[in-house]
């Protein structure tokens, strides 16, 4: 199969979607990673490489240089030759430019992604698409999994470049299934002791994209992928630090490592879960279920 991972910045397809990418790059599918963006808003966790970060809560200026996106981008290919990916490609040569967080002046930037043209936007994804060709696009659920304005723009344009092409891939969104969400607190809390770290609270509201578990059509469980997922994560480390089993980004908030990810297909017009003619839900390989369709 052929697979194309759309992300707003370097480390997303790491962070996100790292073991399905690796999982699939591993068996001798052909696996492609479209980045929207260099980043060049992130918060930058060496000491040493701080410099490089741009001044937070600042209107950017048109000509300003941005120190951060060449780095990213030689980390994002880094990243992406420990997963075993074929291609890695920055949308429309690098045309847009990471929003920041919602509500930051960066926003205002007129290259900013999240305020530019959908339609122009969406136009310059479905171009690739056409000449990638893949069985499957994968990117993040409509709330950009945890509200990012970059992240939702990638998801709207992703499904309208998707809904676009004569011959529709499937397309899948991430999310996680309440027990592992649930599953992976629990884990924390028992392991994630660093004095620095903050470990989310039982009780503490989930990420939007976090779903039912009979939400899910999809997942990939694959305990030796997680090796090439955590080297790909140690490569972006201006933005994520990895410790044993889990990881944090700039806030020092933990995330679990646990080797699993899921996903929903939707379609990409509606929005709408996307029921199987064979099965109306179910976790599934996505090989076993396309071929499941191609038979129907």
């Amino acid at each position: 199969m052929r697979l194309v991972f759309v992300h707003a910045h370097p480390d997303d397809e790491s962070l996100w979607t790292g073991l399905a990418i690796a999982h699939h790059a591993a068996r001798g599918d052909d696996v492609h990673v479209l980045t929207c963006t260099l980043g060049e808003e992130g918060e930058v966790i060496p000491a040493e490489l701080r410099h490089l970060q741009l001044p937070a809560d600042q209107p950017r200026a048109v000509d300003a240089a941005d120190p951060l996106a060449d780095l990213r981008r030689d980390e994002l290919h880094s990243a992406v030759k420990e997963l075993g990916v074929s291609t890695v490609t920055v949308l429309a040569d690098g045309a847009y430019r990471d929003s920041g967080m919602a509500g930051t002046p960066s926003a205002a930037h007129p290259r900013a992604f999240a305020g530019a043209d959908l339609a122009v936007s969406s136009d310059a994804v479905a171009a690739y698409l056409r000449a990638a060709e893949p069985d499957i696009v994968v990117t993040y659920d409509a709330h950009g999994g945890y509200g990012h304005p970059d992240h939702i723009r990638t998801h709207q344009a992703t499904a309208a470049a998707v809904a676009s092409l004569p011959d529709r891939p499937a397309f899948y969104t991430v999310v996680t299934p309440r027990s592992w969400a649930v599953e992976d607190r629990a884990w924390l809390a028992i392991h994630a002791t660093r004095p620095e770290v903050v470990v989310p609270a039982p009780d503490e509201t989930f990420l939007p994209s976090v779903v039912d578990d009979a939400a899910v059509t999809h997942t990939v469980v694959d305990g030796a992928a997680l090796e090439r997922q955590v080297a790909a994560l140690q490569r972006h480390r201006t933005q994520v630090s990895v410790y044993d089993g889990y990881y944090t980004l700039s806030n020092n908030v933990a995330t679990r490592l646990a080797a699993r990810e899921a996903f929903q297909r939707i379609d990409p017009g509606s929005g709408s879960r996307w029921l199987s003619r064979r099965s109306s839900c179910g976790i599934r390989g996505w090989s076993r279920e396309r071929a499941a369709d191609e038979r129907a």
